[in-house]
């Protein structure tokens, strides 16, 4: 029989013989230690703050008994807020990874990472390695799992300090902006540059490039073609580059400070620790400064385009599921691909290439026949784009070559038909009854007192002011719409007629450029009989000779 054991149980400690809390203890002998050294803006006396802390930690690892410099990373002019773009940062971190540093030493938490998750996602991974990170002016180790606590604090601390200069920052921009001051960045934007007063001028050469791609766009040419044209020529882009993408002529036709004036605040940061960047779409208020610098395009001209793009943009599709014709996309090569339309069925005709006996024949064919056979469109006729071409200038000269007194006076009836001055008193007194609105608030805000202070905030009067205000708003907004529109159409109007009156006494041929420019749709009726419409609304019938 065994027997129990009667003595007490005892606890013994055995002491730790490492004391990592110690920076300057010489158990820290070949300990391979680098320096973290950060400063968030490129002024000078930051910079010099870079240089001083590099020298003092260079000097403080060298001057240490046991501690081995494994080398000084510094960051200068770049955030703390994420991890990003901070090159040196994340190069220290891959040394720590591959197990060539042991310990790093740095001025504080907020040098190291003003994003608290940051901070302590990279502190534990550290540790995790072995890798201790010490903060001087905490006096905190990280390889300690007590120092956690500690870190959350003062890393919610930092990230605290760089949300409210974000803020700070935020609301200085919008002063700025609310105050009308436009920024131009010279090097990455055509056409202008710095004058010897400091505002924006116009750059002569440059321009001549804007006005290219603003007049090349009107004839008819697609975003592309304009693209590689400006290529061919040598031109160079706004980034000086020697090749032009698409993407940025359509930046280029679509900014309003060509035209003289600018909008403001067309993006936004999120906020200051992702630092996404949203477009506005309403989150925030936009300022419009007009005529704020000099104009390269003039207004008329900049709002044709506008309304080229958006009709572009806006080209349905014609394809249907199993189906082998499609069109939504422009196409910059032939006009009567946009404007050439069945008058049974609506839908565009496509230009298609038959093959009959060896020879090749043009023609244009509806696109629901083309895909449906005669399911949809029934009569619609195959039209040879010869005789067609020839029936269109037919019209054209038809109508160059009426009275000049006819012309004039269906010129003035187009434009009353667009309304010309239609709704401008209208505008002014929502103009007018705006400006008392916001006297009234005025006189609200300076009647407010300790007492009262509660019972003016739920005045409904306060909530009717700003939903009548919110909506003069918008009705001021679609008159000021309807009015850009009045003035584009007649911009455009003034356009025909010229052209129109120095095709009277000239020999006309088919020109696809010309075509884009006068007529808004040319109607298929039958294979002898075309309707041209032209922009205004004006429409002539012809004949088409086969």
């Amino acid at each position: 029989m065994e027997r129990m054991n009667t003595a007490p149980k005892r606890v013994r400690t055995i002491p730790a013989t490492v004391q990592p809390l110690n920076v300057y203890s010489t158990e820290y002998l070949l300990k391979r230690v680098a320096a973290y050294c950060r400063v968030s803006t490129k002024q000078e006396e930051q910079l010099n703050s870079y240089e001083t802390q590099v020298r003092y930690y260079t000097d403080r690892i060298n001057r240490e008994p046991g501690w081995k410099l494994a080398g000084i990373y510094a960051d200068k002019g770049i955030t703390g807020t994420s991890m990003k773009k901070r090159d040196e940062f994340n190069k220290l971190i891959r040394q720590c990874k591959r197990g060539k540093v042991d310990m790093i030493i740095v001025k504080s938490i907020s040098r190291f990472a003003r994003n608290t998750l940051d901070c302590l996602k990279i502190t534990r991974m550290l540790r995790e390695l072995k890798v201790d990170v010490y903060f001087e002016e905490q006096n905190l180790h990280s390889i300690d799992p007590s120092s956690e606590f500690y870190i959350s604090i003062y890393g919610s601390v930092a990230q605290s300090e760089s949300e409210n200069i974000s803020h700070n920052v935020t609301w200085g921009k919008a002063r700025s902006a609310k105050e009308g001051n436009v920024f131009f960045a010279y090097k990455s934007f055509l056409g202008y540059r710095r004058g010897a007063d400091g505002k924006p001028e116009i750059d002569p050469e440059q321009a001549n490039t804007v006005r290219r791609i603003y007049d090349r766009f009107l004839a008819g040419d697609s975003l592309q073609q304009i693209a590689n044209g400006l290529t061919a020529d040598g031109i160079p882009t706004p980034m000086s580059r020697t090749v032009w993408q698409a993407s940025v002529v359509q930046s280029i036709l679509s900014n309003e400070k060509y035209k003289g004036d600018a909008l403001l605040g067309k993006t936004y940061v999120e906020d200051c620790i992702s630092k996404k960047v949203r477009v506005n779409a309403g989150e925030r208020p936009q300022y419009y400064v007009e005529n704020n610098h000099p104009a390269i395009i003039d207004t008329a001209t900049f709002a044709r385009v506008q309304e080229e793009l958006a009709r572009r943009a806006s080209k349905r599709k014609v394809k249907q599921t199993g189906t082998t014709t499609e069109q939504g996309k422009y196409c910059g090569k032939y006009a009567l691909t946009e404007l050439l339309i069945c008058g049974e069925c609506g839908t565009p005709y496509r230009r298609c290439t038959w093959t009959v006996g060896g020879k090749k024949r043009i023609v244009w064919r509806c696109i629901n026949r083309l895909d449906y056979g005669k399911k949809y469109c029934h009569h619609s006729p195959t039209m040879e784009e010869a005789p067609l071409q020839n029936a269109i200038m037919n019209a054209v000269l038809k109508t160059a070559q009426i009275d000049p007194n006819i012309l004039q006076t269906l010129k003035q009836h187009i434009r009353l038909g667009l309304g010309a001055g239609a709704g401008e008193d209208k505008s002014v007194e929502i103009q007018i009854r705006i400006a008392q609105i916001d006297q009234e608030f005025k006189s609200l805000l300076n009647s407010v007192t300790a007492e009262n202070q509660q019972e003016l905030l739920t005045d409904p009067r306060i909530t009717d002011l700003m939903t009548e205000k919110r909506q003069l708003e918008k009705e001021l907004a679609e008159y000021a719409a309807a009015e850009q529109h009045r003035q584009n159409t007649a911009s455009r109007l003034d356009n025909i007629f010229t052209i129109l009156d120095g095709m009277k006494n000239h020999p006309l041929t088919y020109d696809d450029a010309v075509i884009r420019q006068i007529l808004q749709c040319v109607i298929v009726e039958s294979k002898e009989k075309i309707k041209v419409v032209f922009i205004g609304g004006m429409e002539v019938k012809t004949e088409v000779e086969q």
